[in-house]
């Protein structure tokens, strides 16, 4: 019964933690799509490129209801930014450039590109940031072309 049990209490270990993880795994799974997870940063670009045309239309307004929308305007901002700097960081540079590549230095350098261009989006308002960060994704989107079925 103690056995059973411990096995019981194991398996249930097992399944709590597998459902309440929420950041990539990092072993190779073989079921993410890169070309995807590249389609997903542009359109968190795209957002900060919204939210930042957003933020200069508000500029200089003082009603309640401007600064309420300025308020969620940088705050998605800095949120969709974060989420190009996590995926970068997080999945592709942990994941697919490897030391192996023998253009390893280059996609390194553009990779790092794109987290350099999205902390700058995050700490200004100025549009060129912005779309700075939406180019350097689109720099390394030749890496990972869409899978023909």
């Amino acid at each position: 019964m103690k056995k059973t049990l411990t096995v019981l209490f194991a398996g249930l270990l097992t399944v709590m933690a597998s459902t309440t993880t929420i950041a990539h795994c990092q072993i190779p799974c073989g079921i993410y799509d890169d070309n995807l997870r590249v389609k997903l940063m542009l359109e968190d670009a795209t957002t900060v490129i919204k939210a930042t045309d957003e933020i200069a239309k508000l500029a200089g307004k003082t009603d309640a209801q401007s600064s309420n929308q300025m308020v969620r305007w940088v705050m998605n901002k800095e949120q969709h930014a974060q989420n190009v700097i996590e995926s970068i960081s997080d999945y592709f540079l942990t994941q697919r450039v490897k030391t192996k590549q023998k253009d390893y230095a280059e996609r390194l350098q553009k990779h790092h590109a794109v987290i350099v261009a999205a902390m700058k989006a995050k700490q200004n308002a100025d549009d060129k940031y912005a779309l700075a960060l939406h180019k350097a994704i689109k720099a390394i989107e030749g890496y990972y072309p869409a899978h023909k079925h």
